[in-house]
């Protein structure tokens, strides 16, 4: 029979370092439990299964370069009656990227986009799907220098690879027409293989003067709009309305 030290290695052998990590721990709780040995065995399946999976969550948001910490418990839905929880809810369970769907949350700025976008993107990580996130701005430049440097195709691999790919702030900044056509490959190499969610303070109708090119917007829509959904926020600014309520902001004038 192995004695403590035996059971650690060879669990260390297996990589099961969460049953290794509380062995006396985890056999004391089954004994307590009355536990038989099937049960055992999968009460301690599950106490590895639980270790591994906070491990990849926590590796995916490294990866993903998420730039702060957002989740749907946290986001007003009461504050933004434009949003729907039901669809939210429905997004949050990742069928989107497991179909390769685009996302478009259009609205102002304020109202709450990149809030809803990094909390679907930690669910996205939770359902094991790969994510990464960046800045419409930081996209276009890291495309743009790449070019320039003859690693073009290196660079859309990387950002053809995870299964989710969040675009903040699309809109805010118009593209020149060289980047505009970098952006279209990039969407044309993602159609129906990557889910493309996007933050836009410009309706899908001004994409046009955004891209500097009606004919390469309407190409990207094209694709975009196949297997999409989109989520039209309407509201005030969630900073404007604190500003509003501490006075350093003045109401609306509604007389006018």
């Amino acid at each position: 029979m192995a004695d403590h030290t035996q059971m650690e290695a060879m669990l260390s052998r297996l990589k099961l370092t969460a049953i290794r990590d509380q062995l006396d721990t985890l056999l004391d709780e089954a004994a307590r439990r009355d536990l038989s040995l099937r049960e055992a065995l999968a009460y301690l399946c599950e106490v590895e299964i639980a270790r591994k999976d906070q491990r990849r969550v926590r590796m995916g948001m490294s990866i993903a370069k998420f730039p702060s910490v957002r989740t749907l418990d946290t986001f007003d839905f009461d504050a933004q009656p434009s949003v729907d929880p039901k669809t939210i809810r429905e997004l949050a369970t990742g069928r989107f990227v497991a179909n390769g769907d685009a996302v478009l949350l259009l609205g102002p700025p304020g109202v709450g986009k990149t809030h809803l976008a990094i909390a679907l993107g930690r669910e996205a990580i939770e359902r094991g799907y790969s994510t990464l996130f960046v800045t419409a701005s930081s996209l276009l430049a890291q495309l743009a220098v790449a070019h320039r440097e003859g690693k073009f195709d290196e660079r859309l691999r990387h950002f053809a690879k995870p299964k989710l790919l969040i675009i903040d702030e699309l809109g805010y900044l118009p593209f020149e027409p060289e980047a505009a056509h970098l952006f279209f490959q990039l969407v044309s190499r993602r159609y129906e293989r990557g889910s493309i969610l996007i933050t836009s303070n410009r309706a899908v109708g001004e994409w046009g003067n955004v891209f500097g090119d009606a004919v390469v917007a309407a190409a990207i829509l094209d694709r975009l709009l196949h297997h999409s959904h989109i989520i039209a926020i309407r509201g005030d600014s969630y900073r404007l309305k604190q500003k509003r309520r501490a006075g350093v902001v003045p109401a609306p004038d509604t007389n006018n």
